[in-house]
């Protein structure tokens, strides 16, 4: 018999690399069995074989020897006398096979049969895909960079499966080129109009404790516990950790000798500084390690409005404010305090407020200075010329002008 070359031998699928050989000749043979029942009725008596090493297949129908004159179905029985002409020695009531010849079928339905079994093949295969990253979700990949545009970039993992990763899963300062390797986790997988769509992300707190999971091994392996985690993506992120083994440093062994541990995680995430915290349910004490590394003094809670004061030195305000506020704001995030910070009521008739200064520095520039808890001249006066530029982000000559002008008042 001549082949039935549907799809140019089974070479054609080897592009669905998601798809087992023993699968594929089960989903042609799926659809050779809807064939055969669309087109004689029944399947029962035919025996489909596939060849995936040749690219073929070999349709056998089994027929019921009957008596001369008793064949009520052609495509299920046989007359005797038709029998012994193939073998001689066949009995009434035996089963003969017979190949089913290529002929029987017309052109437009092996092209049917084609079409239907390629839309079936890729079905599966989307199918196996979001299975594949449903069970995925949460965990970390690694796939090559394929295609950057404005707001995604197309990612290929090793089986050439397509993901996303959206601008808004990105860190900033996050720059890839295509045949870049990165490094994210699956976020989300989705079904649209039967296409998997695979989201993964950078900026998701799973992102920051899966890269824990890896470098840290007590944390792999359970003995230390990550609580919670808060992230402000690329500037700042506080995790909470818990140990039950009082032989284990937690803050110690996720951080390493040297920061060992940490600095590779945070080279991944683009420098982003990253407070490894101990957790605990006292609460004035966990506020406290939170608005690290700011030194608090004393912290009063109104648990019924989830408020807490907090009270420390002027020269620790900024400290616990952070560059653009991200200290405070992580630290009411990870404990689920609203917190407000109070100076402690030592004055210091000497110093002099910021706002007197209007007249010499421009508004703007002393807000920002009173934006990181500098609402004094000493207070700024207390902080070296990069500290000033690191948390403000103003210019290094306008910083100078500043402390000049603020220099000059005490001089005099």
């Amino acid at each position: 018999m001549e082949r039935i070359d549907l799809v140019d031998s089974f070479a054609e699928f080897k592009e669905f690399k998601n798809i087992e050989t023993e699968t594929l000749m089960r989903i042609v043979e799926d659809v050779f069995k809807a064939m055969l029942i669309k087109r004689y009725g029944s399947d029962e008596n035919f025996d489909i074989i596939v060849n995936p090493d040749r690219g073929d297949l070999e349709i056998y129908r089994n027929l019921l020897i009957v008596e001369d004159g008793q064949v009520e179905n052609p495509h299920q029985q046989i007359a005797y006398s038709d029998a012994i002409k193939i073998a001689p020695d066949f009995e009434i009531g035996e089963e003969i096979s017979e190949q089913v010849a290529l002929e029987e079928f017309g052109r437009r339905e092996i092209l049917s049969i084609r079409q239907t079994l390629v839309s079936k093949v890729q079905e599966y295969e989307r199918a196996a895909i979001f299975n594949k990253y449903t069970e995925k979700k949460g965990e970390i990949i690694v796939a090559e960079v394929h295609q950057v545009w404005k707001k995604e970039i197309m990612l290929l993992d090793d089986d050439g499966v397509e993901l996303s990763l959206p601008k808004e899963e990105q860190i900033p300062g996050d720059f890839f080129r295509k045949g870049d390797t990165i490094k994210s986790v699956v976020l989300n997988v989705t079904m649209k109009n039967g296409i998997p769509k695979v989201i993964v992300s950078r900026v998701s707190p799973i992102f920051l404790e899966r890269l824990f999971e890896q470098e840290v091994p007590e944390i792999y392996d359970g003995l230390i516990t990550i609580k919670d985690i808060v992230r402000q993506p690329g500037e700042r992120a506080k995790v909470a950790v818990e140990t039950y083994d009082d032989r284990i440093d937690p803050v110690g062994a996720c951080v390493g000798i040297k920061g060992s541990r940490i600095h590779g995680i945070v080279r991944e995430l683009k420098n982003e500084n990253i407070d490894v915290i101990i957790y605990t349910t006292n609460m004035e004490l966990y506020i406290s390690r939170a608005l690290g590394p700011a030194k608090v003094d004393s912290v009063k809670l109104h648990p019924d409005e989830k408020k807490a004061d907090v009270y420390m030195n002027p020269d620790q305000v900024s400290l616990a404010i952070g560059k653009g506020g991200y200290n405070i704001r992580l630290a009411t995030k990870l404990t689920g305090y609203t917190i407000e910070i109070y100076r402690n009521t030592v004055i210091d008739y000497d110093d002099v407020m910021l706002d007197e200064f209007n007249d010499e520095i421009e508004q703007w520039v002393i807000d920002i200075l009173k934006s990181i808890g500098c609402d004094t001249a000493k207070d700024v006066l207390a902080l070296s010329v990069e500290e000033l530029e690191q948390r403000t982000d103003l210019e290094t000559e306008t910083i100078k002008e500043v402390l000049s002008i603020l220099q000059a008042e005490f001089e005099e």
